[in-house]
């Protein structure tokens, strides 16, 4: 009986580990289908986002939203809306898209921006972002640079003007132009979890906060 029994327990140490097998591998296919079509993580780099998001903060973009893209392309294969004022974004930067950066969209399609003396203004009304901050009290004129009087400048057709809030120290469409709606990979609504490299500790009262 004891050979017999060890003749019975090879097919079955076979059968548990491709069992074993088709779990992980039917996981993998599952954790790769949600990052590309549903929800996906980033970490925060740089404080062009302050104090919304810190240098440290690890969010998750919902990727569907927007609709489903096909990989790779970027193709939208079924459109379900579009970015709207007031979404922060990560999307592919228009000079290097093999970066992602993060911002909120500050106008849509047919919208006129302009920036007088640092305060900004929609469609000819001051837009007024409890969000936004100011760190830097200097005031550039336009033939300096953009970042404190810029436009007025309309966003074309399937494309977005998107600022940091934290708007001294934000490179965006002020200085390299708008963002294609094509190349936005989602919107970032939630911080799952927030690491302080410089007092190297958690800060446990961003874990779960909600983006607005």
């Amino acid at each position: 009986m004891k050979k017999n029994e060890d003749v019975d327990a090879a097919p079955k140490k076979k059968g548990a580990l491709r069992e074993n097998i088709e779990a992980i591998v039917v996981a993998v296919i599952l954790a790769l289908f949600i990052r590309t079509f549903v929800v996906q993580a980033f970490k925060i780099p740089s404080g062009s986002m302050k104090d919304t998001l810190l240098i440290g903060d690890h969010i998750l973009v919902n990727k569907f939203i927007y609709g489903i893209k096909a990989p790779f392309i970027g193709k939208t294969l079924i459109p379900i809306e579009n970015p709207k004022r007031g979404d922060i974004i990560v999307f592919k930067f228009p000079e290097d898209p093999s970066k992602d950066f993060i911002k909120r969209v500050i106008g849509v399609p047919g919208d006129v921006v302009a920036i007088r003396n640092k305060k900004l203004f929609v469609n000819g009304v001051q837009n007024h972002n409890p969000h936004a901050i100011f760190k830097d009290p200097k005031v550039y004129p336009a033939q300096l640079q953009n970042r404190d009087n810029f436009g007025p400048i309309k966003v074309p057709p399937g494309k977005l003007f998107v600022m940091g809030d934290n708007r001294d120290y934000s490179y965006d469409s002020r200085f390299w132009g708008f963002v294609d709606i094509v190349a936005v990979r989602g919107k970032a609504f939630i911080i799952y979890w927030s690491w302080d490299k410089e007092d190297f500790g958690v800060r446990w009262g961003r874990l779960g906060h909600l983006l607005e």
